[in-house]
């Protein structure tokens, strides 16, 4: 997969790709099609693997050349060791999930740093839709209340807190909308937020 490919298929991813060393061993967790991890393959010579549950994603991954591992998140990374990846990503998979906490602190016990994203419930037209008396349908919520995988809502300030509470440093963070960087009133904005992380260095 080429770079434009990814632009055309998933803006977001390619932004976030920027982010990724070159040759970086990488874990992607909540893979979904394999696309972002076959790009960082092809694009970045990168090594790696992905996560996913879900059968379908499991098969389009295979089917791009991704190696997949078919796991519940849930459970945890318990496969890999402590440091096993350079880059350990988690792309709007996080806010599915029941324990973020536990998740989040497990991605960067197995990676030297971590990108996440997720939906940023505080983007302006979530919050017209719920001063409309309505759950907010966006892009990057694009399901109805009664069926969305999404159990978490959070906001760019949230996560920032979670982060700390967590013991992690946020080496940078953005706002996008239609895959780009929103800089003014990024909280209000910003349709998706990415977070690069890593673990605090302990003192003494």
């Amino acid at each position: 997969m080429k770079f434009e490919d990814l632009t055309t298929l998933r803006p977001d991813l390619a932004f976030i790709a920027h982010w990724v060393g070159d040759s970086a061993h990488v874990l992607d967790v909540g893979c979904g099609d394999g696309a972002m991890l076959r790009y960082l393959e092809k694009g970045k010579r990168c090594t790696g693997y992905g996560i996913e549950i879900a059968d379908d994603k499991v098969l389009e991954s295979t089917r791009r050349g991704i190696n997949v591992i078919q796991h519940d998140m849930e459970a945890g990374l318990g496969l890999f060791g402590d440091n096993s990846f350079d880059t350990v990503l988690c792309l709007s998979s996080l806010q599915m999930m029941q324990h973020v906490e536990a998740l989040l602190r497990d991605i960067v016990r197995v990676g030297n740093e971590a990108i996440v994203s997720f939906p940023n419930f505080a983007y302006w037209p979530h919050r017209l839709a719920l001063l409309k008396g309505r759950m907010p349908v966006s892009r990057s919520l694009p399901y109805q209340w009664y069926d969305t995988p999404n159990v978490r809502c959070a906001t760019i300030y949230d996560f920032k807190e979670l982060a700390e509470e967590c013991g992690l440093e946020v080496l940078e963070y953005v706002a996008l909308a239609d895959g780009k960087p929103v800089t003014f009133l990024p909280n209000l904005r910003g349709s998706l937020a990415v977070f690069r992380l890593k673990k605090k260095a302990k003192r003494g």
